[in-house]
């Protein structure tokens, strides 16, 4: 006779957010709960960041002393996964919306990125593993269900979802910390790069930079001194994105209803390994030194050419002076 099986017992973070943990048996007042405390440390994150989360913080915030959030939350990781779960509710279609995959999939993205935007410190949160709470599943479940008509394999629809998470997730940060960046800083211009523009205009030459130089000089690679300081074009990158990725799975799926299939994809390169051959390994280290040498030559360039410059602004200066004396 086998013996009895046990099934797996949730840990205690997803356990709460699956409502199947047992309460605690001894606490505080009643006001206290496990949604106060996930809504009391989400507001704290809304305003100041994931870093000012703390136990004590939130605690204190709700008017109880640290120990009394233990008895209804074992460790801020375990709180951080269900402010995670608090925070990003998907606001799934019903079932009478009818539309094609593309337009699914683009709904389900703004969706995501829109969790991203009012919860800026979700991005923050280091992946741990496969999504296993309520609010995460059912991202995964809305999915599925925007590209069940696709003949995609199981897996090849699961890649499409970590594709697209991503894409949204990094599009969120690098806003976010734009953002930031532009709220700290003394002038817009610096962050839009107008104030530099000129100077790089200089140290940037067709013969160092012979794609970017052109791409600088029509101002499509930092502002132009003048321009406006925020161009609203953040959206207009995130479609352009997002829509080359839908063409790319369009493409394929294309590929596999024509009969074509996947096209065999080459295993990637193993790292290089250099043989043991000492000539090899000479040959390498004089590869480093003249690397090293390159380097050294180039910021003796642009030293140079930062005192040439501030030469010609003095002699410029000058000039000036001399004219209104």
């Amino acid at each position: 006779m086998s013996p009895e099986r046990r099934d797996p017992e949730l840990p205690r973070a997803v356990a709460l957010a699956w409502g199947v943990a047992a309460n605690p048996q001894r606490g505080p007042k009643r006001e206290l709960s496990i949604e106060r405390i996930v809504d009391t440390a989400i507001e704290i994150a809304d305003a100041e960041g994931l870093g000012a989360v703390s136990m004590s913080r939130v605690a204190a915030s709700l008017g109880f002393t640290t120990m009394s959030l233990y008895r209804y939350v074992t460790s801020k990781d375990d709180l951080i996964l269900l402010m995670q779960e608090g925070a990003v509710l998907p606001p799934v279609p019903g079932e009478a919306v009818e539309r094609g995959w593309r337009d699914g999939i683009t709904a389900w993205v703004l969706a995501m990125r829109a969790a991203y935007r009012e919860h800026s410190w979700l991005v923050d949160i280091p992946i741990s593993g496969a999504p296993i709470t309520p609010n995460s599943l059912l991202i995964v479940d809305w999915f599925l269900r925007e590209v069940r008509s696709l003949p995609l394999s199981d897996g090849e629809k699961m890649s499409t979802l970590l594709l697209l998470t991503s894409y949204a997730r990094a599009t969120a940060a690098q806003e976010r910390d734009i953002g930031a960046a532009a709220a700290a800083a003394a002038d817009p211009a610096d962050v839009t790069g107008a104030n530099f523009f000129e100077v790089l205009a200089e140290l940037v030459t067709p013969e160092r930079f012979p794609y970017l130089s052109p791409l600088l000089t029509a101002g499509g690679y930092v502002a132009e001194p003048g321009a406006e300081p925020y161009p609203d074009d953040g959206d207009d990158d995130f479609s352009f994105g997002l829509e080359r990725i839908l063409d790319g799975i369009e493409y394929h799926v294309e590929r596999v209803e024509s009969g074509a299939g996947t096209p065999v994809r080459e295993p990637l390169p193993p790292s290089l390994e250099l043989p043991r051959d000492p000539k090899v390994r000479e040959a390498a280290k004089a590869r480093r030194e003249a690397e090293k040498a390159l380097r050294e030559a180039q910021k003796r360039e642009r030293d140079t050419i930062k005192h040439a410059l501030e030469r010609e602004k003095h002699a410029r200066e000058k000039a000036e002076r001399a004219k209104k004396e």
